[in-house]
This record gives structure tokens, C-alpha cells and sequence, in this order.
């Protein structure tokens, strides 16, 4: 099995202009994408590895209202989704989407893991972020 990579991180906000224009000016990422869905309305940001979406929910996918603001989920690029799945059930996760059945933006499940956080498995990944056989980073001591 390929090693699965953290890969994507949701916010919820109620102004996603002015939180993007706040990760953009203080920690540099830009601008990837926008999507204005009936899920949500919002923009994709990327440090080059990560893909943070920044997005404004018309629905309540977490049963926290739709007032709630923070992080809503995050999601994992995994090399063999059906074998993720199996892993999953067996440790207990409670499956809350079903795979997609027409062309998305990004191939999604969703799960619920402990403590109710929420899980987004892709086999196909997210705009801004790497891809699973980017070789890691090498770190040198100074």
C-alpha cells in the first residue's frame, strides 16, 4: 500500500473573503480555485502541499448549526480507497456520504471518525495540493 497523505483541511466561516484575504496576507498561500455549490460558497487556498478550503456552508453537514465557524473537516489522499474504506468500518467509523455516482469537483467519502470529526477520503486528490508520490522533503540540521 502507497502511504496515505493529509491533504486538505475545511473552515467554516461566514466571510470567506475576508478569511482567505487573512491566510493570503500572513502565511502567503494563494489562491487555487472558488466554488459556489449548493453545499457551500468559498475559495481553495495552497501552501504548495495542502489544499484549505475556506468555505461559507449552506447546509449543516456536522449537526453544529449553521452557525458554527472553525474547522469543519479535513481529508486524506489515500492510494487504494476500497482497502481505506475496509479500515475504516472495521475500526468503527460511521460512513456518513456515499461515493460520488456523477463527476465531482474531487472524489469524496465522508466519514465520521472519534470524537465526531469528520473525514474526507480522495483517491484523486484536491486542486493545490501534492500528489501522493511527491517524495517527502528532506530536512538538514544547519
Amino acid at each position: 500500500m502507497g502511504k496515505n497523505k493529509l491533504r486538505h483541511i475545511a473552515i467554516s466561516t461566514k466571510d470567506p473573503e475576508k478569511t482567505a484575504a487573512f491566510y493570503k496576507e500572513v502565511f502567503g498561500f494563494e489562491e487555487v480555485g472558488r466554488t459556489d455549490t449548493p453545499l457551500a460558497k468559498g475559495i481553495y487556498l495552497s501552501d504548495g502541499t495542502l489544499n484549505m478550503a475556506v468555505l461559507n456552508f449552506r447546509t449543516d453537514q456536522l449537526g453544529r448549526g449553521l452557525d458554527y465557524v472553525g474547522i469543519h473537516h479535513f481529508g486524506i489522499h489515500v492510494a487504494d480507497p476500497e482497502e481505506t474504506f475496509a479500515r475504516l468500518a472495521k475500526a468503527g467509523a460511521k460512513q456518513k456520504t456515499e461515493l460520488p455516482t456523477q463527476p465531482t469537483s474531487f472524489f469524496e467519502v465522508k466519514f465520521e471518525g472519534p470524537d465526531g470529526v469528520v473525514i474526507d477520503i480522495t483517491e484523486h486528490g484536491w486542486v493545490g495540493a501534492s500528489p501522493l508520490d511527491e517524495p517527502a522533503a528532506s530536512h538538514s540540521a544547519s
